[in-house]
């Protein structure tokens, strides 16, 4: 299992406590030192239930600063991908991805859903 997190973000330490509190077995990657590719994205993507906008970090500044809150309903599914592969910092944190499952922010309960079956 891949855990891209930011570790300065509370968010993903708190999800990173949960995976180590669980016993899960995961690869963590700093997700600006490493973000993932356009193209692994886009496996990730597929491989989800969500909506592209949803990989985004839109509660980030480079959000706000490259106003994609006005540009992505204009763009296409590539074009997306390929902006979210250029920086960590725009894609939604902690990203974990499993076998069979991605899971986009840490809620608890979602979380749950899918790692205490």
């Amino acid at each position: 299992m891949k855990f891209y997190w930011y570790p300065k973000c509370s968010t993903c330490q708190r999800a990173k406590k949960y995976l180590d509190n669980i016993g899960a077995d995961y690869e963590a990657i700093h997700i600006v030192e490493e973000h993932p590719s356009a193209e692994t994205l886009k496996r990730y993507f597929e491989q989800s239930d969500y909506d592209i906008k949803r990989f985004f970090n839109t509660s980030g500044m480079k959000y706000r600063e490259l106003k994609l809150k006005d540009k992505l309903p204009e763009m296409t599914e590539a074009e997306k991908l390929a902006l979210l592969g250029t920086d960590g910092m725009l894609v939604k944190r902690p990203l974990v991805v499993g076998d069979d499952f991605v899971l986009l922010g840490f809620k608890e309960a979602a979380w749950d859903a899918v790692f205490k079956k």
